[in-house]
């Protein structure tokens, strides 16, 4: 497991979040819940990666419990995949992305 793999299931279950919400809006005013049905279950698998990937990637980052915890509230906020992605791009050391 490396960081870049996290970054990937960061971006992406950002944007399922993102259509997900969208086809929830979808189906309450135009009665279409064929987004919900397909995109629901793949958020829910990427959420679960995602978390998985925090906590097994946390000792080889050497991620702090603050850090650990602003990683993890990005899997629950809107656009945070993308805003963890961003701040990983900026605060993770090549050398420590390499090894993780």
């Amino acid at each position: 497991m490396n960081l870049q793999n996290f970054k990937y299931v960061a971006l992406a279950e950002a944007t399922t979040f993102l259509l997900l919400l969208a086809s929830s809006v979808l189906k309450r005013t135009a009665d279409f819940d064929t987004g919900v049905t397909i995109l629901g279950p793949i958020h829910g698998l990427l959420f679960i990666a995602y978390v998985v990937m925090v906590f097994n990637l946390r000792e080889p980052m050497a991620w702090s419990n603050k850090v650990t915890f602003w990683i993890l509230v990005g899997a629950v906020l809107p656009f945070g995949g993308y805003v963890v992605d961003w701040w990983l791009n900026r605060n993770a050391p090549p050398a420590e992305a390499a090894r993780a």
